[in-house]
């Protein structure tokens, strides 16, 4: 039980950084290498507590979104409005969550910053998760004969193109704020002046 508890909390913590985290599959594979645990265990697990860590940091995103200017909050309602118009984007949205390659992080925290629902999201990361997890707890092994757990982490750490990326998508948080939405998708409901449209 207390080796669980560990895995869930070294997870759990991973998740909650905002970017330049050691990857969770790192993290599996050192535990498929190291542990006794189960796969099944060690897999659902892992993803309780990443989907968890992400959870709680969109949280943080969108308490943050709240303390922007009122500006920038209507900025954000008008994107957020404009992508549950179109139910289908929303679908396409939790599939990108759920098979994306791409750091997860970034998307969390854009979720949050927009204002969408973040279960459904969480829900589908969950989902991808148990599949990419099981994939490479079963081939750590494999992974055993060919290089050194040492080097999967200084790889994931530092490679320069994973930096890049990693830089890439916070800087799409920035302009994600800076944005004017409403130019783009005119002001959420919430937002509009009732009276703007008595002439009509």
């Amino acid at each position: 039980m207390q080796e669980y508890l560990i895995l869930f909390a070294i997870v759990f913590g991973v998740n909650l950084l905002p970017a330049f985290g050691p990857p969770t599959w790192a993290i599996i594979v050192f535990y498929g290498l190291t542990s006794d645990l189960p796969l099944p265990g060690l897999v659902v697990t892992a993803a309780l507590a990443s989907s968890s860590g992400r959870y709680i940091l969109a949280h943080g995103f969108r308490l943050l979104a709240s303390r922007v200017s009122e500006k920038t909050q209507k900025s954000l309602a008008a994107a957020r409005a404009a992508f549950e118009r179109r139910p289908h984007h929303s679908w396409l949205a939790l599939v990108f969550f759920a098979v994306s390659p791409l750091p997860s992080a970034q998307q969390f925290a854009a979720v949050g910053l927009a204002g969408v629902r973040i279960f459904p999201f969480t829900l589908a990361f969950f989902a991808g998760r148990l599949v990419s997890y099981s994939f490479y707890a079963g081939t750590a092994q494999l992974a055993d004969q060919y290089t050194d757990i040492g080097d999967i982490f200084r790889a994931s750490l530092t490679s320069p193109w994973g930096i890049a990326l990693q830089i890439f998508l916070l800087g799409g948080l920035a302009v994600m704020l800076k944005v004017d939405w409403t130019k783009i998708f005119g002001p959420a409901p919430e937002h509009t002046d009732p009276d703007s449209h008595g002439s009509d």
